[in-house]
């Protein structure tokens, strides 16, 4: 995530963590313990777009 750089304060090591866990963690990283799925994928089993 920081490739060389630092985080120059808490707010923007605050918005980074965010825009990972939403950008790519939630979306794209796939989870072995729930079938190698996304959690979205994941989720909408139990909660279809309506």
């Amino acid at each position: 995530m920081l490739q060389d750089r630092c985080f120059q304060n808490a707010r923007d090591t605050r918005i980074e963590v965010f825009d990972y866990i939403e950008g790519y963690y939630d979306t794209q990283r796939k989870h072995s313990a729930i079938g190698y799925q996304t959690p979205s994928q994941f989720e909408t089993q139990f909660h279809p777009a309506e």
